[in-house]
């Protein structure tokens, strides 16, 4: 009961102190007026912004309405002085980053020169919400503060509630802009779909009545000598140096030629007849950076579009030296090598300064040598043995269980490839050798060559007193690898070898398939190591549960190699994709050295 009657007392307190003062003892000190948009007696320097989102032609008119619209507001009315007009032509809405025009307003509103913007709609100022608001508000914050007008919907973003109808009107703007980009990707795919690409201008190329690629000749000799240049094993640097001598002009009219520019034309399949849509695409409307398009949307591909400039196996002779240039194959294009027959049938070369040969290349490669392309088996077994000493029903343990020191193995890791040093010696400490691989029977074969073979490979130090095992960078081929392989990209893997003796030579033969994988720990950051051993977790194939090792008879078939005499058939693998059948190098340079005479002859007087 007590407790209800205290609460009646602090109702009643707080009722009598609600009904206020007497009138007479409180003075009230009036504000000061906000500014009047539609006060006429005080003078503003006024900006006019317009904008239109394209450089067509045909929006020009659109622009320059805007401009003399609002030119002719300003100057009707007395309380307005027209301080600088800012237009942004061809440039979206939905981003700030090229408004060049915009962004010069917003400085000048900082440095006081303005008081007032007069736009059209919200969506000229921006279809964009949060820069929308941002710049309003930062506007609003300035000392004087700086208002917007945006004739359409009669908003003053300085007026109290303004924010809010600023809010919904900008919101529906940034929609209306997604609605647009979608409705032109649609409509942008369905030409595609249909084999209506977009062409745009390219040296070589003009455009006929009907949007068609047409040959121009005079420009087609420089495309011609570019590719010409770089396929003879010239740098594009050079390229470039030679066409800025020449005074030949690019396409837009400049005569100094840089290497970009240069492998530009060199990466680009419309000269070779070919085009291909959707190389890039964007992510998000709002800021339009574009990215390479890694089959995150459809690509539409075309081959002989139109007249070529090229012949396309040129074309993709470079596409294989531009790749392959930056692990230091500069002066030939490669060709993979296959053994035809024999123990090592089906094998591949396999180089670290190969770039452009991907697992398909090698797959093709291998089966091609087989009747039976389903099928690749290994060498058939026939032996015989008494049945009461015969190990055919014994497993050979994995030589991994026990200490592999002095045993030859390599180490594949995501950057490079490491044979143990007694890899080498089991190969007489010979400083050059080659690799091939087996796409289908997952196995690795070394042997020794010279230096003056095309495809050595260098696996050891020049110090002879003491022989090192030397890192092979394996950026170029290393995921291809692991690609045949299905690996992990994060994992290392190593792999026991087997040394043979055959066709007279000693061969070492490693199978990708039983590999000891590992592991890289977490660190104290949490983050992946992979430069220490002891920071790996050692780990074994599943299949090695069901046993300590392969049976003899599985043995037997898999690392059964014949101690053969003579010679290994080797012989280049040429397929389509990228033997060069047009011409020869010799005709090649014939045909350089005439283009070169004649553009010296048409500039000479230029």
């Amino acid at each position: 009961m007590g407790e209800i009657l205290k609460i009646d007392e602090k109702k009643e307190k707080i009722r009598e102190r609600y009904k206020g003062i007497d009138p007479d003892r409180l003075e009230i000190i009036p504000a000061v007026p906000q500014e009047d948009f539609y006060d006429e007696n005080k003078i503003k320097r006024v900006a006019v912004y317009a904008r239109v989102s394209t450089g067509d032609p045909r929006q020009t008119s659109s622009y320059e309405l805007q401009k003399n619209h609002y030119v002719d507001m300003v100057t009707h009315r007395p309380d307005w002085k027209l301080q600088e007009i800012y237009a942004d032509e061809g440039i979206s809405g939905t981003s700030l980053k090229h408004r060049d025009a915009f962004l010069k307003m917003i400085t000048d509103c900082q440095q006081g020169k303005i008081d007032l913007i007069v736009t059209k709609s919200v969506s000229r100022f921006a279809r964009n919400v949060v820069d929308c608001i941002g710049y309003v508000r930062a506007l609003a914050a300035l000392d004087p503060p700086v208002g917007v007008y945006f004739e359409t919907e009669n908003i003053y973003t300085l007026n109290p509630n303004a924010e809010m109808s600023l809010s919904f009107v900008s919101t529906i703007a940034q929609e209306e802009s997604h609605t647009k980009s979608e409705i032109m990707n649609t409509s942008i795919e369905m030409r595609f779909r249909r084999g209506i690409f977009l062409t745009p201008v390219l040296l070589g190329f003009d455009h006929d009545s009907e949007g068609n690629l047409i040959v121009n000749e005079k420009e087609a000799r420089i495309a011609k000598l570019c590719f010409y240049l770089y396929y003879l094993g010239y740098s594009s640097q050079y390229i470039a140096n030679l066409l800025t001598s020449l005074k030949c002009e690019t396409k837009k009219g400049n005569i100094t030629w840089s290497p970009n520019t240069i492998l530009s034309i060199l990466q680009n399949e419309r000269y070779c007849g070919d085009i291909l849509a959707r190389k890039t695409w964007t992510p998000n409307y709002l800021n339009h950076k574009s990215k390479k398009n890694r089959q995150d949307r459809n690509q539409y591909r075309q081959k002989d579009h139109h007249q070529a400039i090229i012949p396309r196996d040129l074309f993709i002779a470079v596409q294989h030296l531009i790749s392959n240039r930056k692990y230091g194959t500069q002066s030939h294009l490669p060709h993979l090598e296959i053994i035809r027959d024999g123990p090592f049938k089906g094998f591949v070369s396999i180089n670290p300064r190969w770039a452009s040969f991907k697992s398909n290349d090698y797959q093709d490669a291998s089966i091609s040598v087989y009747d039976d392309l389903a099928k690749i088996e290994s060498r058939p077994l026939e032996f015989e043995s008494n049945p009461d000493t015969s190990l055919y029903n014994y497993e050979i343990t994995h030589a991994e269980y026990f200490n592999i020191v002095k045993r030859p193995y390599l180490v594949f890791s995501k950057d490079d490839l490491r044979f143990s040093l007694s890899c080498i010696h089991e190969l007489q400490n010979q400083p050059y050798i080659e690799i091939f691989i087996h796409p289908g029977k997952y196995q690795l074969v070394i042997r020794t060559i010279n230096e003056f073979d095309r495809n050595y490979i260098r696996w050891r130090t020049n110090n002879k007193e003491k022989i090192m095992s030397r890192n092979i960078s394996g950026k170029a081929f290393i995921p291809t690898i692991y690609d045949l392989c299905g690996w992990e990209d994060s994992f290392k893997y190593s792999v026991l070898g087997f040394s043979y003796e055959a066709y007279g030579s000693t061969y070492l033969l490693f199978d990708l398939k039983d590999t000891e994988i590992l592991i890289p720990k977490k660190n104290e950051s949490g983050n992946e190591s992979y430069f220490a051993k002891r920071d790996f977790l050692k780990t074994y194939p599943e299949q090695w549960n069901q046993g300590f090792g392969l049976s003899f008879k599985e043995q037997l078939k898999q690392y059964n190699i014949d101690s053969l005499q003579g010679n290994l058939e080797f012989s280049p693998y040429f397929s389509d994709s990228y033997h060069i059948q047009s011409f020869t190098t010799e005709q090649l340079q014939l045909e350089t050295d005439q283009l070169i005479d004649e553009i010296k002859q048409e500039n000479l007087y230029v």
